[in-house]
């Protein structure tokens, strides 16, 4: 067996294995502590005020910057975890959470763009997993679709806030907001704690100010992964061959029906 081919193999019983153990908080979450000591992904623990998590490529930094840009102070916030144990254990605790949810097309191409190494099949499989594992504790949090989460977040919050009795300042989607909420996910690959504590509530929007500006001068790609672009949309056009592949209609299928049933009312 080739090099490659093994390298291969072994990427795809990582995400499958991973796809799994994530379902499980007892079993992924100290392991999740471990590899994300912080400040971001953020892991729910006995601070935690609020969670946002879904499935990855679901809108949730979005989400996350939108929530924290609109507050009088930062929301102590577990986030971008991308597992369901993160949802369930927020559930189990009675911690008001979001769990964010996209069409599967859309999220899944956008993943194998970024995440090349993931083949189609195990992503469909991962994506419809994710959602069927929540669906036991789905009343126990606010459920918001992708399109609702970037054109009127404020909406979303005020739902959370009647759901759990929270007080968090809806965000206010002008156009001067939406802008300030990219320029800061464009900033995301430089990983500077700043700005990532910022996103997990360690860190206030008045000492988040000069390190942005400080980021902005630095010229460079970096973080453009994070939002939509040409490039992106042209690699997505060279997978949507393989998507239509009569051999994984049954795939999605499956997620379409878990996608429809799970983003209802709630």
């Amino acid at each position: 067996m080739a090099t490659q081919e093994r390298a291969t193999l072994a990427r795809r019983a990582r995400h499958r294995l991973r796809t799994r153990v994530s379902e499980y908080p007892r079993l992924y979450l100290p392991f999740a502590r471990h590899k994300y000591p912080g400040p971001s992904p953020e892991v729910i623990g006995p601070e935690t005020e609020f969670v946002i998590d879904g499935y990855t490529r679901s809108a949730s930094t979005f989400a996350v910057y939108a929530l924290q840009l609109a507050q009088p102070a930062p929301v102590r916030l577990a986030h971008h975890l991308h597992a369901p144990a993160q949802l369930v254990a927020a559930a189990q605790a009675g911690v008001p959470a979001l769990a964010v949810i996209r069409e599967p097309r859309g999220a899944i191409l956008s993943q194998l763009i970024r995440e090349p190494g993931v083949a189609l099949r195990d992503a469909l499989v991962g994506y419809a997993r994710f959602y069927e594992r929540l669906c036991s504790c789905r009343d126990r949090f606010v459920v918001a679709d992708f399109e609702e989460i970037t054109k009127d977040f404020g909406a979303v919050t005020r739902r959370v806030n009647e759901r759990f009795a929270t007080a968090f300042a809806e965000f206010e989607p002008t156009e001067q907001n939406v802008r300030r909420c990219f320029e800061l996910i464009k900033l995301r690959g430089t990983l500077s704690p700043v700005l990532l504590g910022f996103e997990s509530g360690t860190v206030t929007a008045g000492e988040l100010g000069p390190e942005v500006a400080a980021l902005a001068r630095q010229a460079g790609p970096a973080g453009q992964e994070w939002i939509p672009s040409a490039e992106r949309d042209r690699a997505k056009a060279a997978l949507r061959e393989q998507w239509a592949r009569p051999a994984l209609a049954r795939l999605r299928e499956r997620a379409r029906c878990v996608y429809e049933m799970f983003r209802g009312p709630g």
